[in-house]
């Protein structure tokens, strides 16, 4: 696997102004995290301590398509959450990450 034409997304999605809505959009939300991961998208998702929000690290993608999906999450539409994308180019990883990421974006 070439390193260098693998890009990881780390989403910081942090609470917003509308937090005090997440019920109503919570099942929304969680949707959008499954179909990310269950399309190889999303390589994990959770939440932050201290209930900050949540994070999401996605492969297999590019920056456009992940500020696109990421814009069409609920909690982002809605205003619960803010998110906060950083891409991320490893030089070195473990063995078993480097697999995990060769099988990113390919449906699991």
């Amino acid at each position: 696997m070439n390193l260098h034409s693998t890009t990881v997304f780390i989403v910081f999605l942090r609470f917003g102004p509308n937090r005090a809505q997440a019920g109503q959009w919570m099942a929304g939300h969680k949707q959008w995290i499954q179909d990310g991961i269950a399309d190889g998208s999303f390589l994990l998702a959770g939440s932050l301590d201290q209930a900050q929000g949540g994070l999401v690290i996605a492969a297999g993608t590019d920056a456009a398509a992940i500020h696109t999906r990421v814009a069409q999450d609920p909690f982002v539409l809605h205003g619960v959450v803010t998110a906060d994308i950083h891409a991320v180019a490893p030089s070195l990883m473990a063995q078993g990450l480097s697999a995990l990421l060769a099988g990113s974006g390919s449906a699991a």
